[in-house]
């Protein structure tokens, strides 16, 4: 037995990387839900190549997944790895550059053959030549590889199929350093190989070898523990932001009262929200996967005019697809959830990295004068309240409801309170049932265009209710009639009509929430979508360092809160960072006419709070330098 200290830490990141191949994903996911089980506190970031099997031991094959817990509340997946399990030389020359100096270096040696080093363009191995100490970092090289056909010797499969089980030998290593319980994983692994026992067994005498390995061996001086973190009382459960979005769409259906049908044409990486709901028909859900994006927002425009709840998802260029048939539900006014997991572009871009960069095609990416509201999600968790908030304006509005969310909030994690259903908002929504007015001969009828006074929503009226029927499509209707109409003035207010209907949205927004602990801040730091964790992270640094500065988050882009302006000019500057080349800066500088600070980035990869903190620490050195700046 090794005489190994137990050391207590507050937080750790750990980036496991490999091939694609070597199931780097399943590693992560296995370590972040036995992680959560012990109530720590977490956040990941997947982060995987975009071709199905790129070639193998390459740079644009590497597969990785950061996680990081503690034992308080944090708000990203960590700006850098304290630890690194690098299944190849590949995975750790693509990941080397993001450790910091006194990193543990954890490599399978197995794969450090000349061949494969030559690949990623090493002409030395760098387990052999010094240069990973020499950097400060603590290197553990074992052959992960040959460890795992070892513990296998006694089981009748092949060399490859062995070697398959060396991910699950990694993870009851990390699993022993770090002091988790494997028992999740084992229940998992029991579900996942029930029909294939020898598999299942292969991969639980791994996953145990390699926790024994940790055990016995001299290799790890220190193993660590980090303790639980506080939390309210209440259910939690580990959710990504696709999972959180299906419930929430699926939550805020059965709180309307209506069936949700979702239209989807798969693409990376919304396909996920059709998994997930596809797997729910006995809670009313209806999926039909379409045989393109044009296809998939009609069946869910089509679904909404027979008063069910449409929903589509899709990612950037899929929303390209659907803009013709979003500015018909604009036309004919009825709720439409469309779902934008926004991902790298132009075009194809980059399919598994994430971006922002779709907001302007979300507010304007239609013919004519077709406004729609746009709402966008902070976290994975927060993916089902903005679907539940999305629901309520289509249903409430009659209107199409752009919901952004991206790559990052989309595959990442964290722990989610599971709210007790009565405590959702009541969504209940009334559709017509009988004809709204009289004509001339004072015979009912039905004015498909009649407003609620409030909202300006038209009446939602189900295909087949006697006495309701009236004409639909895209050609300009009369107001309140609904009739074909092609006369200038009609048109005019038809136009004024709709937009009015999205501006009052904001009636029903809450104020903005401030975060300024001391109210005397002039730097108002300003986020929108899955901007929220790396700003909130980095205004706690600048803080910690004696900062004052200021912290706000937009969910709802259009309309937006009706006290947004006032609360911009409070501040003598406003910085916005955006994973794009400033969309929203360009959106409030023409609305609100202030010189909105942008802090941009188009990498595929969420900001860093550190990098962050350094340009909101720069901002507060101008403004020191420059204190009458007029606001």
């Amino acid at each position: 037995m090794s005489s190994t200290q137990l050391h207590h830490l507050d937080r750790v990141v750990i980036r496991f990387a490999g091939d694609s191949g070597d199931g780097m994903q399943l590693t992560g996911d296995r370590f972040t839900s036995d992680t959560a089980s012990l109530g720590n506190d977490l956040s990941t970031l997947p982060n995987f190549p975009a071709e199905i099997r790129a070639p193998q031991g390459t740079l644009p094959g590497v597969s990785s997944f950061q996680l990081h817990f503690a034992n308080h509340d944090i708000a990203t997946p960590g700006d850098a790895p304290d630890v690194l399990v690098a299944m190849n030389p590949a995975a750790l020359r693509a990941n080397l550059a993001d450790l910091p100096r006194g990193a543990t270096v954890i490599v399978n040696s197995d794969e450090f053959g000349r061949r494969n080093l030559a690949k990623v363009g090493y002409e030395a191995n760098p387990l052999e030549d010094g240069s990973l100490t020499d950097a400060g970092y603590h290197v553990h090289a074992l052959p992960l590889t040959s460890m795992a056909v070892e513990a296998l010797a006694d089981f009748d499969l092949t060399r490859k199929e062995k070697e398959r089980a060396k991910n699950m030998l990694a993870l009851g290593l990390l699993s022993w350093l770090y002091s988790r319980d494997t028992g999740g994983t084992e229940a998992f692994l029991r579900a996942k190989f029930a029909q294939a026992p020898d598999v299942l067994e292969a991969n639980l005498v791994a996953l145990r070898a390699g926790h024994a390995y940790g055990e016995t061996t001299e290799d790890f001086a220190v193993r660590y523990e980090v303790a639980p973190a506080p939390m309210a009382l209440g259910t939690y459960r580990t959710i990504t932001g696709n999972q959180a979005m299906a419930l929430g769409l699926v939550a805020a259906a059965q709180r309307a009262g209506l069936r949700l049908v979702l239209g989807s044409y798969p693409i990376t990486p919304a396909s996920d929200v059709l998994h997930q709901l596809s797997a729910l028909k006995h809670l009313g859900v209806t999926t039909l996967q379409a045989e393109d994006e044009i296809a998939a927002v009609g069946m869910a425009l089509g679904a909404s005019f027979g008063g069910a709840l449409g929903v589509t998802t899709t990612s950037g260029p899929g929303l390209a697809l659907k803009s013709e048939t979003i500015g018909l539900a604009v036309s004919t006014e009825l709720p439409l959830v469309v779902v934008d997991i926004q991902r790298g572009g132009p075009s194809t871009g980059l399919p598994t990295k994430t971006e922002q960069a779709d907001l302007l095609q979300a507010m304007y990416g239609r013919n004519g004068e077709s406004p729609v509201a746009v709402v966008a999600a902070g976290s994975p968790s927060d993916c089902f309240d903005a679907a539940l908030e999305s629901v309520r304006i289509a249903t409430t509005y009659r209107t199409p409801v752009i919901l952004l969310s991206d790559g990052y909030l989309g595959n990442g994690s964290e722990p989610w309170s599971v709210p007790d259903v009565a405590s959702l908002p009541d969504l209940t929504v009334e559709k017509a049932s009988a004809p709204n007015a009289v004509d001339d001969a004072g015979e009912p009828v039905f004015h498909p265009f009649l407003r609620d006074e409030q909202t300006l929503a038209r009446p939602w009226a189900v295909p087949g209710t006697p006495g309701l029927e009236h004409r639909i499509g895209g050609i300009e209707k009369a107001d309140v009639t609904g009739h074909i109409s092609y006369d200038p003035a009609n048109h005019d207010r038809m136009v004024r009509l709709r937009q009015a209907k999205i501006d009052r949205i904001a009636d029903t927004i809450p104020p903005l929430a401030v975060d300024d602990p001391d109210g005397r801040a002039r730097l108002l730091v300003l986020g929108w979508g899955s901007t929220y964790g790396p700003v909130a992270a980095a205004t706690r640094l600048a803080r910690s360092a004696g900062a004052s500065v200021a912290r706000a988050h937009l969910r709802h882009l259009n309309p937006f809160p009706a006290d947004l302006g006032e609360v911009l000019r409070r501040y003598d500057r406003v910085l916005l960072p955006e994973m794009n080349l400033g969309q929203l800066a360009l959106l409030l500088r023409g609305r609100y006419l202030v010189d909105v600070r942008s802090h941009t980035a188009v990498r595929g990869l969420p900001f860093t709070a550190a990098e962050l903190a350094e340009v909101i620490h720069a901002h507060l050195l101008e403004l020191a330098e420059a204190p009458e700046e007029a606001r």
